[in-house]
């Protein structure tokens, strides 16, 4: 009767170890399968930050490129500004040039103009000496 009681014991352990197996491969298999789940999705998130991360570059590349342009052009601004002012300059002292040439010609015809009232004054004082000698 031993023999009965401890074969049915172990045929009850036996049964339940096999259920117990079975329930951890079972729990196994769900944890493959949830790990797998998350790898995809880790993979997709990984992908459309790979994909926000090109957009971003595309963006800046763009913005740099109008930034580029916009110096260029800002450049260019600069040199015909430079060209402008450079050739009012040289209008502006062509025309200081001519104005001091032309003083300078009036201040030339003023002192000629007055050495020879100074010279007529001589020759006047000359003649009068030269009646008050002979008288």
């Amino acid at each position: 009767m031993k023999k009965v009681i401890l074969s049915s014991i172990l045929m009850v352990a036996l049964s339940a170890s096999f259920v117990s197996c079975r329930e951890a491969a079972d729990k196994a298999k769900d944890a493959t399968e949830a790990a797998a789940d998350a790898a995809e999705d880790a993979g997709e998130a990984m992908g459309d930050a790979a994909e926000g991360a090109m957009d971003a570059a595309e963006d800046a590349g763009e913005a740099i490129g109008d930034a580029a342009e916009g110096a260029m052009d800002a450049a260019g601004d600069a040199v015909d500004s430079a060209k402008e002012a450079g050739s009012d300059a040289v209008d502006a002292v062509k025309d200081a040039g001519n104005d001091a040439a032309d003083k300078a010609k009036e201040v030339g015809n003023d002192v000629k103009d007055a050495a020879n009232k100074a010279a007529d004054k001589a020759k006047e004082g000359v003649e009068d000496v030269k009646e008050k000698v002979k008288n």
